[in-house]
């Protein structure tokens, strides 16, 4: 089957975005999360989230979906400021949250349901399943899928809504290397197929340097965006090549972890 590319992107804006938190031992008192965050990310463009564990990558993302809202700043998708969570801006996260009494089909249908539009849309449920390669498991269930496969139905069931944006939290983190690998190829082929707009949130530098238009780095917390990096590497990339080996030097030197191979 020949898919056909399909833009259904929006541009993505973060202006001054604070956001604190109450520390837990002391109520009263609140702990900085983000210190003043701003960038933006172009429809159809695909960026990475980088930076030291606690610095505020996934709190930025649930912003970004409207589970939580700022304390200051604004949070824009194209024109229109995030008020709270829309079908339009899909979350996966590193557990794929699959319903275990459902069949693939039926988890993939849920936000059709939840959204009351699967009599009307009900037709596409077979297209995703094919886009993401899980038509000959439409009546299977959760505990019968892998790790890889089960975070292929949690892409489907995102991607169904059409959302304008996407946003992945450590998707593959739970993954092993190989499966991994693979698994970035299908979001790859699904981001160049679907034209959505994608923010990731990853701790694997090779990752992404493999997947992204650009790369922005956040410090420690609070967090703040440190520096961003246009990876202008052609598609496929070569995860060996002398470019790909220099970008993973060069974030790794800037985030203080690259010791005396950087050096």
């Amino acid at each position: 089957m020949v898919m056909t590319t399909v833009t259904e992107a929006s541009g993505v804006r973060v202006r001054d975005i604070c956001k604190s938190f109450p520390v837990p031992d002391a109520p009263a008192t609140r702990r900085m999360a983000l210190g003043g965050i701003s960038f933006s990310i172009a429809a159809a463009e695909l960026v990475s989230l980088v930076g030291p564990s606690g610095c505020g990558k996934s709190t930025l993302l649930r912003l970004v979906a409207g589970l939580d809202l700022p304390d200051s700043g604004d949070l824009l998708v194209g024109k229109e400021k995030i008020v709270g969570p829309s079908a339009e801006r899909g979350l996966v996260f590193q557990d794929p949250n699959l319903f275990p009494w459902l069949t693939v089909r039926g988890n993939i249908e849920a936000g059709l349901v939840a959204r009351g539009v699967l009599r009307e849309k009900r037709n596409e449920v077979g297209e995703f399943m094919r886009l993401v390669g899980l038509e000959a498991f439409a009546n299977a269930y959760p505990h019968h899928l892998s790790g890889g496969m089960a975070q292929r139905v949690a892409l489907a069931r995102a991607l169904i809504n059409h959302p304008k944006v996407l946003l992945l939290d450590e998707p593959l983190g739970a993954l092993d290397a190989f499966t991994r690998m693979r698994m970035q190829d299908e979001v790859l082929r699904l981001w160049e197929n679907r034209r959505t707009t994608m923010l990731l949130v990853t701790h694997d530098i090779d990752e992404a340097i493999y997947m992204s238009d650009r790369i922005v780095i956040m410090t420690q917390a609070p967090g703040r965006i440190d520096r961003e990096i246009d990876i202008d590497l052609p598609r496929p990339r070569d995860r060996t090549g002398d470019s790909f080996l220099r970008f993973r030097g060069e974030i790794l030197e800037h985030l203080h972890f690259a010791g005396k191979a950087a050096a």
